[in-house]
């Protein structure tokens, strides 16, 4: 018989996707375990995934800035109680370097495909550089990386200026133009108050108005610095309060649907008080359905900037874009010089599903059918040594999705540990484990108010199923996954050469 020849060495044994809050955080836990031997890759020519391409005016998270950071990395020097993109985007290239991880990114470099090496035990990543090849490949993609544009009948026919909120252009001066606002999601909410005053005309086309809540941002005192600076644990503290109140809102998000309604009274009161004087706007920017079924957005000023001379309200459909115009259902022309989409993003149609290839040559997108599916949101079964942050139904409603990611971190970095512990070069989570499991969130997502709320939002996929968000407490996610439990995955060793190659055999679990 002649000799076994061992499968070819990958050149990384990990790769990251991306260097967003999700990418980064993971290469940062990397090299806290001594680790140096993983590469990351990133498409633009810095770090900050989702904050550094979203530079819109106005832009801010609406999760707390000592919340929305990593818990291994605090900042007690945020200037505000919510941090804007700039800040956040300055934390996250600060992370990169205070933790060494620049050396081992390849900026500049797209992914444009990965397939799973059946014979050689890795995954092939085509980049715009070449191919590089790692055993373990991350993906980092959050859900609010890919623009999702409108298709409107004639929209490339448009002859002015046309861009996504994700994309601005900043070197187009909006002053004294007419601004046509496709869209009500976040971003068109935070950006409409900052470019409205200087508009010649703001029209909005609006689909579905969204509930809209005062918004309790301040600055951070400069004692409240100070005190974080010379006691640490006392920023824990405060990290730890506002993360207890924004965990207590999962009740009426999943239990009790109805304890919206204290909610929305409050909406419609900032909403009256906001537009004192103009009941037929009011009505048009009032939500027909349950709060929280659709994200639940922040504002001071939103209303205020529609309730301006120069802007405008349109609830009809729109059937054309036109060289200079936008028509609507009811036949109107609306002339405008720029259009600003802010249609938001893709979700549960990741568009990196089409360039993901498992077992078999099946793309993720084929595989998924419409519906993402993975076990806690992190594996999927088909796809051998691919771990998602972010994957589906770990986005939140409610609380900070840093807080998920640090999760998933740990459950990574768990099964990395018992890879090597068991000498098991491949991990794949068994198929019937993951039904299992996604049947138990389907079923735990029925009487929550995404389902039951009467709304149509981008939470819900296109079958109909909500595969974006976690349906329940973001501890008891973490509690499932503190801890790499091989049970539900089968464990291999490394594929080997030889005349008549043999099915590689689980390692004993």
């Amino acid at each position: 018989m002649s000799a076994t020849v061992t499968a070819r060495k990958a050149d990384f044994p990990i790769a990251i996707l991306g260097t967003g809050f999700a990418g980064l955080g993971l290469a940062i836990r990397l090299k806290q375990q001594g680790r140096e031997d993983f590469v990351v890759v990133e498409r633009a020519s810095d770090v900050g995934g989702t904050w550094r391409d979203n530079t819109y005016p106005g832009c801010q998270c609406d999760i707390p800035s000592h919340l929305y950071s990593f818990s291994f990395a605090p900042n007690p020097d945020w200037s505000r109680l919510f941090p804007t993109q700039p800040e956040i985007w300055d934390y996250l290239r600060g992370c990169a370097d205070r933790y060494d991880i620049r050396p081992h990114i390849r900026f500049d470099t797209a992914v444009q495909a990965a397939a799973w090496d059946e014979e050689q035990g890795f995954w092939r990543v085509q980049t715009s550089q070449g191919e590089l090849t790692a055993t373990v490949l991350v993906s980092g993609q959050g859900g609010l990386s890919e623009p999702a544009l409108p298709a409107i009948p004639g929209i490339e026919t448009f002859r002015g200026a046309m861009f996504h909120s994700a994309r601005w252009d900043h070197d187009h001066d909006l002053r004294g133009e007419r601004i046509a606002v496709i869209g009500t999601g976040a971003s068109s909410i935070q950006f409409i108050p900052k470019i409205a005053p200087d508009a010649a005309r703001l029209t909005l086309f609006q689909r579905t108005p969204p509930w809209i809540m005062p918004h309790p941002d301040r600055p951070v005192r400069g004692w409240e610095k100070r005190l974080f600076r010379a006691l640490p644990f006392t920023q824990k503290l405060f990290r730890a309060g506002i993360y207890a109140f924004f965990e207590s809102r999962v009740l009426p998000f999943t239990r009790k649907p109805d304890l919206m309604k204290a909610g929305e009274r409050i909406a419609l009161k900032h909403m009256r008080e906001q537009i004192p004087n103009d009941p037929e706007l009011r009505a048009k920017l009032t939500p027909g359905y349950r709060m929280g079924c659709k994200r639940i957005l922040m504002s001071n000023t939103y209303y205020k900037a529609l309730a301006a001379p120069n802007a405008e309200v349109v609830t009809d459909a729109i059937t054309e874009v036109r060289e200079h115009a936008i028509v609507t259902a009811d036949g109107t022309e609306h002339e405008v010089d720029t259009i600003i989409l802010g249609t938001g993003f893709h979700v549960a149609d990741m568009p990196f599903t089409d360039w993901v290839t498992g077992r078999g040559g099946r793309t993720m997108a084929d595989v998924f059918a419409g519906s993402p599916q993975a076990y806690l949101g992190t594996t999927v079964a088909g796809f051998p040594n691919l771990f998602l942050l972010t994957g589906p139904n770990t986005g939140l409603g409610h609380n900070s999705i840093v807080y998920i990611l640090e999760s998933q971190f740990n459950y990574v970095l768990d099964a990395l540990r018992v890879m090597r512990e068991r000498g098991a070069a491949i991990v794949e989570v068994r198929p019937e484990a993951q039904e299992r499991f996604n049947a138990a969130v389907q079923k735990q997502m029925k009487g929550t108010v995404w389902t039951t709320g009467g709304c149509a939002s981008w939470y819900i996929d296109r079958n109909g199923l909500n595969t974006t968000l976690w349906p329940g407490w973001t501890w008891d996610f973490r509690r499932r996954t503190r801890r790499f439990d091989p049970a539900p995955y089968v464990l291999a060793p490394a594929p080997t050469h030889d005349p008549e190659p043999q099915p590689a055999q689980p390692v004993a679990a």
